[in-house]
């Protein structure tokens, strides 16, 4: 019973404490999960991060799901996954219910404009922990710097591309690698 409450109280942590959606919270569950109490391993964390990313749902309840169920199995997951979403539907419920009056106080809206540039921080901070975490291997390098080069140009010049199409290339362009690296193995192998 501990492992549940446990699970429930730190995912529920997450979810009060983070703004700005699964990616601002990768960050703060790889904290959690990996580096203090040691549910998952760092490898686990960056199959997990993909994974989240392609199934369907939010990729934060995704991974409290996972967790959750390696920890506590099918109990474990579903504790897991109400620790995330409780405090931000608590939250999201009390503002929709003033949401006007909200927003016209002055320092609710100062705050917000703070909240923005700490998502955009949290979600960088996962980005480099997952790239200092990568293989070092020119194929790898060389995706990662074509995807972010394909990114910054698609944000310059406002093309409007769907995420289903994105997420297709990445995967043909997985199964191109892994391919021409078997053949290259078993060239190898017979040479």
């Amino acid at each position: 019973m501990p492992i549940l409450i446990d699970l429930f109280l730190t995912f529920a942590k997450t979810g009060l404490f983070t703004f700005g959606g699964g990616y601002a919270m990768i960050s703060l569950i790889e904290n959690d999960c990996v580096e203090k109490k040691k549910w998952i391993t760092d490898e686990e964390m960056m199959d997990l991060t993909v994974i989240a990313e392609s199934t369907p749902g939010p990729i934060a309840i995704n991974c409290a799901t996972y967790v959750g169920y390696k920890k506590g199995r099918f109990p474990g997951a579903i504790i897991a996954t109400i620790g995330m979403v409780f405090p931000s539907f608590i939250i999201i419920f009390l503002i929709s219910m003033f949401f006007d009056r909200f927003l016209e106080i002055i320092w609710v809206a100062n705050a917000f404009r703070g909240i923005k540039i700490a998502v955009g921080i949290l979600i960088v901070d996962a980005a480099v922990k997952m790239l200092i975490k990568m293989k070092k291997k020119p194929i790898p390098i060389i995706i990662v710097v074509c995807s972010a080069a394909a990114m910054i140009l698609i944000s310059i010049f406002s093309i409007n591309i769907s995420s289903m199409v994105l997420m297709l290339a990445a995967a043909f362009t997985g199964i191109i690698v892994f391919i021409i690296e078997s053949c290259a193995k078993k060239g190898e192998e017979k040479g």
